[in-house]
């Protein structure tokens, strides 16, 4: 992985460029885009903001701001006690993703966490991107188990034509399971592996002339290790065929929405690579009380 410079944001110079970099990684206009002017308040009032540089070459950066935890009927509870970073966005350059960036930005917000003291930083994303997942699931040890719907409304962009449908996730930054996965203690989950521990793939899909296919309904599992697919590539998918894309969203927000109604939670993401764009991508979901 080739190492970036990784360090924070202080210029209007900056606070710009960051504009352009959104701009470009999302495909939207600067009306999507947070003003300059935000970017400072945030970094002038404790948010974290961090640049990946090539060089002098701004080519990536990530924001994230404090916020609490809600505790509904707890009125005791000081907000101190509730701390939590929130992770509200990330953008790297077209030219520069792929090449571990986001991963170097991840792990240097959770640095500046734990120099604060926090324990937890959340983030929201597609559960529908594949690369996300592997990201956020499979290599930072995220968990999750909220979903919401269309949750930002509609998008333009790379984003446009599906609902906004999101996870939220938490990173428990000081936990075991997080220092693991940071250190590469384990090597990713293959398939065949799980397959052969027990887990069940709840919604069997197929391809069909190079596009995976959902099943029309999902499988109601009470096993303790249950496999999700999604697409590979649902950014390729959905220029292909937007309606099989949609068809898409709305079986995993029914999948995903029941079985954390269930008391599952996802707590990893497995990867099969294969040729002929037929590569596929499962999140791994267990049990709370296994």
């Amino acid at each position: 992985m080739t190492q970036f410079t990784i360090r924070p944001l202080t210029s209007h110079d900056d606070y710009q460029l960051t504009r352009q970099i959104h701009m470009a990684a999302w495909g939207v206009d600067a009306a999507e885009t947070l003003p300059p002017l935000s970017m400072h308040a945030f970094q002038h009032n404790g948010g974290i903001l961090l640049g990946a540089y090539d060089g002098d070459q701004l080519v990536g950066y990530i924001l994230s701001t404090l916020g609490t935890v809600e505790t509904p009927g707890r009125i005791d509870q000081i907000a101190a006690a509730r701390l939590k970073l929130f992770s509200v966005i990330m953008g790297i350059l077209p030219a520069y993703q792929g090449q571990g960036i986001g991963t170097q930005l991840k792990l240097a917000q959770r640095e500046a966490a734990l120099r604060l003291g926090i324990r937890m930083i959340t983030w929201t994303y597609d559960p529908l991107e594949s690369r996300n997942g592997r990201l956020n699931i499979g290599k930072l040890g995220a968990i999750c188990n909220r979903y919401y719907r269309d949750f930002h409304g509609p998008m333009a962009g790379r984003n446009a034509g599906l609902a906004s449908d999101r996870f939220e996730v938490e990173w428990w930054v000081t936990s075991n399971r997080v220092e693991g996965r940071v250190a590469q203690q384990r090597r990713p989950l293959s398939l065949d592996a799980m397959l052969g521990a027990g887990a069940v793939v709840v919604n069997e899909a197929t391809f069909d002339d190079g596009l995976l296919i959902p099943p029309l309904d999902f499988a109601r599992s009470d096993n303790n290790l249950l496999l999700v697919e999604i697409p590979s590539d649902i950014q390729g998918l959905k220029a292909a065929d937007l309606a099989l894309a949609r068809q898409w969203r709305q079986h995993t927000r029914q999948l995903f929405e029941y079985y954390f109604a269930a008391n599952f939670a996802v707590t990893d993401f497995v990867f099969q690579p294969g040729g002929d764009g037929r590569s596929r991508s499962f999140y791994l979901l267990t049990h709370n009380d296994s």
